[in-house]
């Protein structure tokens, strides 16, 4: 069932949803430049033997104009590797642009590139990404106001039209989230949206795939974590559902009173025509009633009259009279 959270737990729910979108980089500006430990490596080689082969020439005699232009040339050097090797980590691609057009994607793994020529714009994640999203105070097709969370797993499958497509990818797929989101709960009765997540998941799925996939991006699931409604709307639904209960109740109750009805007609056919089966069972069940210490049992006339209750209650009080004078006579007698 979707749950229903309190107003605090709701609060709560959208700050930290806000704080994970806030976090989002922005995929669509230029990415900063990366510098791997094998550039930094070759980069600090190269600068070493500037400085050490600077001293060195100058122990040699060699003109200082000469050891200024071999540090130079060691220290551009070193620039170059430092920004020329670069990395892709095994789930990244680089979108590279040289002058301004595609040269292709890059990685993953170790590839080079010239720099101020050649500009890696942007990282291209193919992990299976989560993205959070919301919708707040959409009206339903019967006119409630609900607050509906829900996530989003999507991949990037084509790096390149990710790149250049869409000018932030991440940010267009989260505002398509939200706008299909609020479609589909302007199309659903609030009671199908309570039920029928897995349907609303699938028809989400389908409409952000379809928005989504010409920039280079596959929806894999959408999942509805929670739908908010009014407290106003819960109390009444939470009366609604007690009311139903105790309706059911009193239909079982109703439906085994029946089932006992039809039970006691069969059993008075089968006693119709067999006095003496009925007095039997008449009393068996005074028998029962009576095991009980302390049991009170209310007998109709009716039935006392037929089944002649009076006259054997009679020759049992008789009997437990003379049982004592019996008892004494032998006692007496061996004296």
């Amino acid at each position: 069932m979707t749950s229903i959270r309190t107003r605090k737990e709701e609060k709560m729910a959208r700050i930290n949803m806000s704080q994970n979108q806030g976090n989002v980089p922005a995929a669509g500006a230029l990415a900063q430049p990366r510098v791997s430990s094998i550039a930094g490596v070759t980069a600090l080689i190269c600068f070493l033997a500037a400085g050490f082969g600077a001293v060195y020439l100058e122990s040699l005699g060699v003109a200082e104009n000469l050891v200024v232009v071999f540090a130079i040339l060691m220290s551009l050097v070193g620039l170059y590797f430092m920004f020329a090797i670069q990395v892709a980590r095994q789930w990244e691609k680089a979108v590279v642009l040289r002058l301004g057009k595609i040269r292709g994607l890059k990685g993953p793994g170790l590839f080079w590139i010239i720099p101020i020529i050649d500009v890696v714009t942007t990282w291209i994640d193919h992990r299976v990404m989560v993205t959070p999203f919301n919708a707040e105070k959409t009206l339903t097709k019967d006119t409630v106001p609900v607050d509906v969370d829900a996530v989003l797993f999507w991949m990037v499958w084509d790096a390149e039209k990710a790149a250049l497509e869409v000018e932030n990818y991440r940010a267009a797929i989260t505002w398509a989230s939200q706008t299909a989101l609020r479609e589909i709960i302007g199309q659903m009765y609030l009671a199908d949206i309570l039920v029928g997540r897995a349907k609303m998941d699938a028809d989400l799925q389908k409409i952000i795939d379809e928005r989504t996939n010409p920039w280079g991006i596959s929806v894999q699931s959408v999942e509805i974590r929670d739908v908010i409604i009014p407290a106003g709307l819960e109390d009444a639904m939470s009366r609604q559902a007690q009311a139903e209960r105790e309706r059911q109740a009193r239909v079982i109750l109703g439906e085994s009173e029946e089932q006992i009805a039809h039970s006691f007609s069969d059993a008075s056919k089968a006693y119709i025509n067999n006095p003496t089966a009925l007095h039997l069972r008449a009393m068996n069940m005074l028998f029962e009633g009576l095991k009980q210490k302390g049991a009170l049992v209310i007998v109709p006339s009716s039935a006392v009259d037929t089944m002649n209750l009076g006259g054997l209650s009679g020759m049992i009080s008789l009997a437990q009279q003379n049982l004592p004078a019996e008892a004494v006579t032998p006692a007496k007698a061996k004296e």
